[in-house]
C-alpha cells in the first residue's frame, strides 16, 4: 500500500501527518549521525514514537549531538501547536505551607514553629486575588503542602476556628473566594482523595500533582523522598487515574535531578504516556529541573545540565506530539532560547504580584522580555486561561458553570480559544 500524498501509515494502521519540509529539515540536522539515531528520529517524524529502549539511546546520543532530537521536536511542536507560545498570568496563593513531608530538596515546607511557617486566612486570599485580577492575572494558583492536618495539632486548631475539618474543605472554600475576585482557580494540594476531587472540581478548572518520579527506590534511606511518604508514586499515580475517571483536566509532569538514573527517567515518561492514553485528560506535562537549595539535605546535590532538560522535554514530544509541554522559565533563566528549540509551547504561570514561593530565589522573567526572544525565533507568545483550550470545547472536562465563566474570561482578555 502506497502511502497517500503528505502521509504515513503508522504501525497500527492509523493514518498520520508527514511533511517533506520537514523531513528534509531533519535530514539537514542529521549529519552524520549513525543509521540507528537516524531511523527512530525519521519515524518520531511520522508520528511513530520511539520505544523506551531506542528513547534511551536518544538521550544518550543527545549528550554529544542533541540537534536532531530538537529538530525532530522541534517540528512535531510546529506541527501540532502552530508558532504560538502560551503562559498563564497568575497569581501564586500558597495556602499553607505546612506539610507532613521532609523532601530532600524543599524549602517551602515548614513545621507550625519555624520561621516563615504560615496559613493565609480568608481575608488574605481575597486580597491576593483582588491584587491578581487589578494586575490582569487570570489563573488563582492555589499551592500547599501535602496533608498537615495528619502531622500538626497547632494546624487543625487553626482549621478549626476556621470552621473547616481538613485542608481540602478549607481549599474549596478559599478556590470559591478567588472565584468571586474573578480569577480561575488551579490546584496543587498533594494527594486527594477521589470524593475531594470531585467537589474541587466544582470550584477548579483545572487540578494538578507532579509525578516527580515512577521509581519506588526514591523513597529508600538515603533518597530524595525517604522522609516523604506522599511522594510513593503509586499513590500519585493512582490520583492521576482517579482525577482521569472523574474527567479532571490535569497537569502533572517529572522533577529532574532527585537523584533518578536515566532510565526511571525514561520509565517516567513512559507512564505518563500511557496515563494519557488511557484517560485522555492531562492537559499538560511539566519538565522541571531540580535546584539546589541552601540549608536543605540536597544544597550540594548536582543540578541537571541544560542539554539534559532540553533533551528530555524533546523526548515527551516525540511521546506526544499534540501534548502541551512546559518547562519552567525561572529555573532556566539563560536558555528560552534553547527550551524553544526543543519543542516546548508553554511557559507555565508567570506572575506579576507573587514570587514562586515554591522557588522564591528564581525571579519570573518580564513577559516582554520572554516575548522578545519568542519572536526573534518566530513564535507569539499569547496569555492563556488555567484549562486550555481543547479541554473547554468537549463536554464533562470543565463543569459547566465554570466552562461558561472560563469562555467568558477568555473573550475578556483576548486569549484564543
Amino acid at each position: 500500500m502506497t502511502d497517500p500524498p503528505g502521509f504515513s501509515i503508522s504501525r497500527d494502521g492509523c493514518l498520520v501527518s508527514f511533511f517533506p519540509s520537514d523531513a528534509a529539515e531533519l535530514q539537514r540536522s542529521l549529519g552524520s549521525v549513525r543509521a540507528e539515531i537516524a531511523s527512530v528520529l525519521e519515524r518520531a517524524l511520522r508520528e511513530i514514537p520511539p520505544t523506551q529502549e531506542e528513547a534511551l539511546l536518544l538521550l544518550r546520543h543527545a549528550a554529544r549531538h542533541p540537534a536532531p532530537l530538537l529538530t525532530t521536536a522541534r517540528l512535531l511542536r510546529d506541527r501540532h501547536k502552530g508558532r504560538t507560545i502560551t503562559y498563564s498570568p497568575k497569581v501564586f496563593l500558597p495556602l499553607t505551607n505546612l506539610c507532613r513531608d521532609y523532601c530532600s530538596y524543599c524549602t517551602f515546607r515548614k513545621d507550625p514553629r519555624d520561621p516563615g511557617a504560615w496559613t493565609m486566612l480568608p481575608e488574605e486570599v481575597r486580597d491576593w486575588s483582588r491584587k491578581g485580577k487589578q494586575a490582569g492575572c487570570i489563573e488563582a494558583l492555589f499551592c500547599l503542602g501535602d496533608r498537615p492536618e495528619r502531622a500538626f495539632r497547632e494546624y487543625r486548631e487553626t482549621l478549626a476556628v476556621l470552621g473547616h475539618r481538613s485542608t481540602p474543605e478549607y481549599l474549596v472554600a478559599a478556590c470559591r473566594i478567588a472565584l468571586d475576585e474573578g480569577l480561575l482557580p488551579h490546584t496543587n494540594a498533594g494527594i486527594l482523595r477521589k470524593d475531594e476531587m470531585r467537589e474541587l472540581k466544582s470550584c477548579n478548572v483545572s487540578l494538578g500533582l507532579m509525578l516527580e518520579n515512577a521509581s519506588p527506590r526514591l523513597r529508600l534511606p538515603g533518597q530524595a523522598h525517604h522522609h516523604a511518604p506522599d511522594k510513593d508514586p503509586a499513590l500519585r499515580v493512582r490520583m492521576i487515574e482517579e482525577a482521569g475517571e472523574l474527567r479532571i483536566p490535569f497537569t502533572t509532569g517529572i522533577l529532574l535531578g532527585i537523584g533518578e538514573t536515566l532510565p526511571e527517567r525514561v520509565e517516567s515518561l513512559y507512564l505518563l504516556r500511557d496515563l494519557q492514553r488511557s484517560y485522555g485528560h492531562i492537559q499538560e506535562i511539566i519538565v522541571q529541573n531540580f535546584r539546589a537549595k541552601p540549608a536543605t539535605r540536597m544544597a550540594r546535590a548536582p543540578e541537571p545540565e541544560t542539554w539534559e532538560v532540553a533533551a528530555t522535554a524533546a523526548l515527551c514530544r516525540l511521546l506526544l506530539p499534540d501534548a502541551n509541554i512546559q518547562v519552567p522559565p525561572n529555573l532556566n533563566p539563560h536558555d528560552h532560547r534553547l527550551l524553544l528549540a526543543a519543542g516546548i509551547n508553554d511557559w507555565g504561570g508567570i506572575s506579576p504580584v507573587t514570587l514562586d514561593y515554591v522557588n522564591p530565589e528564581a525571579p519570573w522573567p518580564l513577559v516582554a522580555s520572554l516575548a522578545r526572544t519568542c519572536a526573534e525565533l518566530g513564535y507569539a507568545l499569547r496569555p492563556r486561561l488555567p484549562v486550555y483550550p481543547e479541554y473547554l470545547r468537549f463536554p464533562g472536562f470543565v463543569d459547566e458553570p465554570l466552562r461558561r465563566r472560563a469562555l467568558e474570561l477568555a473573550r475578556e482578555k483576548g486569549v484564543a480559544l
